[in-house]
């Protein structure tokens, strides 16, 4: 089975890049010659999924205008979340409730993407189908991330991921969801943290593991870092 429609989240402030993103949404911000965004759609390109929605809300006129320039084939759909910046998991719910798909890959564009992903990906696609299941992080060691700050999100024991006194891995902000996690919830702005805490209650958070180096552009010291490394 193949999945067809990829989100990439973009709404956010990107406070922790200020002075940058005063005037630059972060998905925006360019590691070389090429933007944080558009590295995300490229991977998506390769993975020959079919459609991308993107959320937006701050700065959204400048990533409208910048997918109104891209040179893609891919179908690309902007969604406002509204009035109001809805989260991680609310932005997710607005943009797949007038879709009729079952399963969505999600990318966070602040980590920065390559084909060398592609593998794991496709491998994590494979393992959520043939299991048969809702959710699947793509999760990384953290002695693999850029950032040596970073401290671990989970435990990976057994093919799910927990919460313990080991959590030595990170998320690496790609993940594979069933619209059926959404269920049970009835707000409007919530943060995927939340479903996330259910799904391991249940003892249903899947995660399938990265052997790549993680480059997240945490902050402007971790990004003014990534340029020089370039």
């Amino acid at each position: 089975m193949q999945i067809n429609t990829a989100l990439i989240l973009c709404a956010g402030f990107g406070k922790r890049l200020l002075p940058l993103t005063k005037t630059e949404p972060k998905p925006l911000l360019k590691i070389g010659e090429t933007t944080l965004l558009e590295k995300t759609i490229k991977l998506i390109e390769q993975l020959k999924i079919k459609k991308i929605k993107i959320n937006i809300f701050y700065l959204s006129d400048e990533i409208k205008k910048f997918v109104k320039q891209l040179n893609t084939n891919i179908d690309i759909e902007l969604i406002e979340d509204g009035n109001e910046i809805l989260d991680t998991g609310g932005g997710i719910t607005n943009m797949i409730k007038n879709s009729n798909e079952e399963n969505f890959l999600v990318f966070n564009p602040d980590t920065i993407w390559n084909e060398s992903y592609n593998k794991y990906i496709l491998e994590m696609t494979n393992f959520y189908f043939t299991k048969k299941i809702n959710n699947i992080l793509l999760v990384v060691h953290k002695d693999l991330s850029f950032d040596k700050r970073l401290q671990g999100d989970f435990n990976l024991v057994n093919e799910k991921l927990i919460k313990d006194n080991n959590k030595k891995f990170i998320y690496t902000g790609c993940q594979i969801i069933n619209r059926n996690i959404f269920s049970q919830t009835t707000k409007k702005k919530f943060s995927m943290n939340e479903i996330w805490t259910n799904q391991m209650n249940q003892s249903q958070l899947f995660g399938y593991e990265s052997n790549l180096k993680f480059l997240h552009t945490t902050d402007l010291m971790i990004y003014n870092k990534i340029l020089k490394n370039q």
